[in-house]
């Protein structure tokens, strides 16, 4: 087995070992839930990744959306519309 002759100085080690820095990791906005993500991972906190649920967790967050409440705004939007339009 090959044995070094002499000891590696402080010097040269820590010329050796001067790369061995940490980096951070890239991260993204979920477009979904704005939360912080890992790039290419699902999200933690809805469970979504490129805008489709993937998980259990946002699979979940779906189904117990109540979807009475965004009919009924998307009719009151269109109320308040009507009338602005039949007075030009």
């Amino acid at each position: 087995m090959a044995v070094p002759k002499k000891r590696t100085g402080h010097s040269a080690q820590g010329k050796r070992r001067s790369n061995w820095k940490a980096t951070k990791p890239a991260t993204t906005v979920c477009p979904n839930c704005g939360g912080t993500v890992l790039t290419h991972t699902v999200c933690t906190s809805c469970g979504t990744y490129k805008g489709k649920v993937v998980s259990k967790k946002g699979a979940t967050a779906v189904t117990e959306a109540p979807k009475a409440e965004k009919v009924e705004e998307v009719k009151a939007e269109v109320v308040e519309e009507k009338p602005a339009s039949t007075e030009e």
